[in-house]
Formats: structure tokens, sequence, C-alpha cells
């Protein structure tokens, strides 16, 4: 008797847990459906991935048009909310967003906190420095005695050039935008970026140089990402994805934002 009870009670826990996970697997898209609203987290000056005008607040990028097809493939509005790599965990944790479509790289520390969906996007390490830096000239040049890099914090940057930096010294700013001008004031000789955000610093700045490396340096695959217990929520983004580069949806959205290069359409 005491082990049938044993076993009944092993069995309701064993149910129970069942039922907690079904129900939180359901709960995105029960509360996409009842409030007909797709909230995405973004990161709002990623340039060619979900950037906001500073003179017209627009929006635009390859993830803001995935998201906007996301929505209406639910047959829902968006609702973009501002959000950055040093708070996508805890934004997408928290709930405050369903989902976050900012090109997501897919690092090892983000996976034990997030589940990603398949790539749609996979960029090498750049580097910028400035037009008159006499220091960096090359790939080489970076990794030296006397070199400083910049990187910011909560980026995939961080971890990577933290392994990788064997001679220059690492700085880890804050923002972004605190790395741009460390670069710009010669305080850090190059900061470390991806493909679409190199474009941006090229094309809206007139002091910016690119650094390329001669080999593949450190390729990240980039995607989506959401909460890693929502199994429902998760299937549904990943057969849209997967339709996206079915049906030219991801392709088109990458040439129209200039980002053919690292798209990922198979």
């Amino acid at each position: 008797m005491k082990k049938l009870s044993s076993y009944l009670l092993g069995a309701m826990l064993l149910f129970g847990a069942g039922a907690t996970v079904c129900q939180a697997a359901e709960q995105t898209l029960a509360r996409i459906a009842r409030e007909q609203t797709l909230r995405v987290c973004i990161w709002p000056d990623y340039f060619g991935i979900s950037y906001r005008d500073p003179k017209t607040r627009q929006l635009s990028g390859i993830d803001i048009d995935m998201a906007e097809a996301l929505a209406k493939d639910l047959g829902v509005k968006v609702n973009f909310v501002d959000s950055s790599f040093a708070k996508l965990i805890d934004d997408v944790s928290s709930q405050r967003c369903d989902i976050a479509m900012f090109a997501i790289g897919i690092t090892p520390q983000r996976q034990e906190k997030l589940r990603f969906t398949q790539p749609h996007l996979a960029s090498d390490i750049y580097a910028i420095t400035t037009q008159s830096n006499r220091r960096i000239k090359s790939w080489q040049d970076i990794d030296q005695p006397g070199s400083v890099v910049a990187v910011a914090r909560g980026t995939l940057h961080e971890p990577v050039m933290k392994e990788k930096l064997r001679a220059a010294t690492l700085r880890v700013l804050e923002t972004p935008h605190a790395r741009e001008q460390e670069v710009e004031s010669g305080r850090a000789d190059v900061f470390m970026t991806d493909y679409p955000f190199s474009q941006r610093m090229l094309r809206t700045t007139d002091w910016a140089r690119l650094i390329t490396p001669e080999s593949r340096y450190h390729l990240t695959p980039y995607a989506y990402a959401m909460r890693p217990d929502d199994e429902a929520w998760h299937q549904r983004v990943e057969r849209f994805v997967a339709q996206a580069k079915k049906n030219g949806l991801l392709r088109n959205a990458a040439v129209r934002h200039n980002l053919l290069p690292i798209a990922v359409l198979e």
C-alpha cells in the first residue's frame, strides 16, 4: 500500500509538472490571440536590422520587416519594445516581449537562458578604427602590445574578444555609443562589431575606417530568441522562418536592406 501511495503521489506530481509545462507552452500564443498583439523586443540602434531614424522616428531593417510579416502571419498587430543586448535575457525572461527580433547572435551563454530559432543571418567580426589611426592598418595590427580594443558590454563581442586577444588591452564599455566615442576620441584604437553595424558606421560618419579579417575570424549565426519553456510558440516561429526562406520573404528583405551577403537562406 505504501508503495502504491508513493507511486500515485509520484504520478500526480509528474502529471502536475507536465500540466505546468503545457500551460507555459501555450501561454504566449494564447496571450497573443487574446490581446491581438505581438510584442517584439528590438535594439533601435541596429542599422539594417532594427533601426529607428533619429529624425523621422521611423523603424526600418530586416527584422522590422520580418516582425511585421510574423504579426501578419499570426493575424495580429505588432508592438515594438525597445531593448538592448545587455537587457536581452531579462526582457525576454520577464516577458516584456514575446520574442526578440534584432539579429541575436547565438552564443553558449545566451543558449543557457534563451531558445533560438534557426539562423537567418550569419556575420563575422569586423573592426572600426579612425581614418587618422596610424597604429591599425590591417587585422594583424589589432592584437598587438599597446593596442586598445573596445567592445560593448552584453554583446557577443565581449566574450569572444576576451578569449581571443593575447597582447592588446580590452576595454568593455557600457553602451555601443560609448565604444564609438572611445575610438573617435583616440582613447581606443578599434571597436569590434558585425557586418550590419559596420555598414552603418561607413555610411553615417566621415571618420570611420573598416578593418576586415583576411580569413574567417569568428562567424556567428543570428536568430530570434524566446523563453526556453515555450515549445508551441517556438515551433510556430520556426515554421514562419522556414517558410520565409522558401517563399523569398527573407531574401527580399535582405536585398532591401543590403544584407544579402550575410543572409542564411537555407
